[in-house]
């Protein structure tokens, strides 16, 4: 009998054992996987809107000091237009885990030498109290991961009749355009470039559509998910596009203003 229990109070330790090990790896797993969140949610959005108000800050001193621009970027053919809206959404879950991303569009085009991914204008949102700076493309890595808002290949330049499209961040990466949802009929979407200023007013908000709706970008912008979303006139447009819901890639909200003469 004294074998037998002592038998049976080794194999309790040895239980216990293996549940303490068990627990420890849990807590060691979840203190990672937290790290990990943390990182991608607060330190790289920190690392990212200092950069970009420092890039901001470095183009409003070389507008002081260089001589005249040249013309803003110029408008494409419509068939230059990305096959898809970009995902600008976070790339780590709340839980922790991979958010569904979308398949990326095709690389912009580089267009005239040293024009792809460069900064050149400054997008102002008052109501927001937002300073952005804006390049050309909608590369993650080049553009939207530095917490730029993008613009879109193929589509007009600040003040070009046309439609001016742009991409950003939603969460993460300095994530510009957090709360463009809480934009309304009536305010102001300025632009500036060096010498210009050009502001637009916002006339209609779609809150939801899907990544391939690219009518919502095209000259004159209109939903070919839902039709009744948009402009049947050409003008000179603004469009701001975005993740949504929050933390997720599965739909696009889209802003659209026009230029005040």
């Amino acid at each position: 009998m004294v074998v037998q229990g002592k038998g049976r109070r080794a194999r309790r330790a040895g239980l216990v054992g293996v549940l303490w090990a068990t627990a420890e790896l849990a807590v060691t797993v979840g203190v990672v996987v937290l790290l990990l969140v943390v990182h991608q949610m607060w330190w790289t959005n920190r690392q990212a809107a200092a950069a970009a108000q420092e890039q901001v800050r470095a183009l409003e001193r070389a507008w002081g000091n260089d001589p005249p621009p040249p013309p803003p970027p110029s408008s494409a053919s419509p068939s230059a237009l990305p096959s898809v809206l970009p995902s600008v959404a976070s790339s780590v879950s709340p839980s922790g885990g991979p958010a569904a991303v979308p398949s990326s569009p095709p690389p912009p085009p580089a267009g005239p030498a040293g024009a792809r991914d460069r900064v050149y204008a400054v997008l102002r949102i008052p109501r927001l109290g937002l300073v952005v700076p804006v390049a050309q493309g909608i590369d993650k890595r080049a553009v939207l991961d530095k917490g730029y808002a993008g613009q879109y290949p193929g589509t007009a330049g600040p003040g070009e009749r046309g439609n001016f499209a742009l991409a950003g961040h939603r969460n993460t990466h300095g994530e510009p355009f957090r709360y463009v949802n809480r934009l309304r009929a009536g305010d102001e979407l300025i632009v500036d470039m060096r010498g210009r200023r050009y502001t637009y007013v916002v006339g209609k908000v779609l809150s939801e559509t899907t990544e391939r709706d690219t009518g919502v970008i095209a000259p004159v912008p209109r939903s070919v998910v839902k039709p009744e979303y948009g402009y049947s006139e050409p003008g000179a447009y603004i469009t701001l596009t975005t993740c949504t819901p929050e933390y997720s890639s599965k739909y696009r909200l889209v802003v659209w203003g026009t230029l005040r003469h």
